[in-house]
């Protein structure tokens, strides 16, 4: 039997605009992280993305991400709110006791972790739990799609990893400062870095695609932060806008620290300010700006608004 070309393309249209829910469906954004998302201790100096984003989307916010955040403490441990034993129960309960409502069809979650269980003081180190790896700690993350499936979530978003080699943290040209004084081999942390990424990144397209055929009805999306990121990069005057030249490798707030000195101490702190602010790429050496979170939030609006696909793959 042949197809007609006009049946061929209703079933491709058709398959198309199925991925993903539809552009007016979504009411309530509910988030969870680390404080790359934490909308009340924020990340980077100012408005995390989340409330740009709700307000971007006329969305109804519930966040539930916390700075400090791994995915699971079960396998590298801080002294924070893990996505896994503290911000899903959290969520869990607070839905089950009806202070919240968040109808499934009208409601995104979404899930931007990772960055605490790669860098340092985790696998980065050597202070993750005994045998685990980035397999383990993405397999986590992944996961979160289907224990909130299982709860009666149908709509995610699930953001990768940004360069985090890139990062004034982990770039070669990084110095002692107030989340790592001790000596270190830069270039062996960046090149690190990049792997660690790299891999977890893939591994979670991975298994998100193998993960999806076996949840009907839900849509699930992948953003990729990873590749966002690094366009702000190559492409600085597309998306800062601030009085200063365009900075993608120095921070608004960097503290530089001596070798192994305590970070309680005095430090040389040098502080853009005003409008200079949105000129840079980092707020400090780990956090993006607050205008890089306007970027965000604004790709993630049209991401769920479906206005854009640039960043986004709808795998279901």
């Amino acid at each position: 039997m042949f197809l007609s070309i006009s049946t061929v393309l209703f079933v491709i249209v058709g398959v198309a605009t199925a991925a993903g829910p539809s552009s007016n469906q979504i009411k309530n954004l509910v988030t969870f992280g680390d404080s790359y998302t934490d909308a009340m201790q924020t990340g980077d100096g100012g408005t995390a993305w989340p409330t740009y984003a709700a307000g971007y989307g006329n969305f109804t916010l519930f966040p539930f991400a916390k700075a400090g955040a791994s995915c699971s403490n079960n396998l590298t441990s801080t002294p924070f709110l893990s996505v896994a034993e503290g911000q899903v129960p959290l969520y869990l309960s607070e839905k089950n006791a009806g202070t919240i409502h968040v109808p499934p069809q009208e409601t995104i979650y979404t899930l931007w972790i990772g960055t605490n269980d790669v860098g340092a003081n985790a696998i980065l180190t050597g202070h993750q739990a005994p045998g685990v790896t980035v397999v383990d700690t993405t397999a986590c993350a992944v996961n979160w799609v289907k224990t909130l499936y299982q709860t009666g979530a149908r709509n995610f978003l699930f953001q990768n990893m940004i360069p985090l080699q890139h990062t004034p943290m982990y770039s070669p040209n990084a110095y002692p400062n107030r989340y790592w004084t001790a000596a270190r081999n830069t270039t062996e942390w960046s090149l690190t870095m990049t792997e660690l990424v790299s891999s977890g990144n893939t591994l979670a397209k991975l298994m998100l695609q193998d993960l999806t055929p076996t949840l009907p009805g839900a849509h699930v999306g992948l953003f990729d932060s990873y590749a966002l990121f690094t366009d702000m990069i190559a492409h600085p005057q597309n998306y800062l806008n601030g009085t200063a030249p365009l900075n993608v490798t120095d921070a608004i707030n960097a503290c530089i620290f001596q070798v192994d000195e305590p970070t309680s101490g005095p430090a040389d702190c040098t502080t853009a300010t005003g409008t200079d602010k949105d000129s840079f790429l980092w707020w400090d050496e780990v956090h993006p700006s607050e205008q890089a979170d306007r970027v965000v939030a604004r790709e993630i609006t049209a991401a769920i608004k479906r206005t854009s696909s640039r960043w986004t793959t709808w795998l279901s």
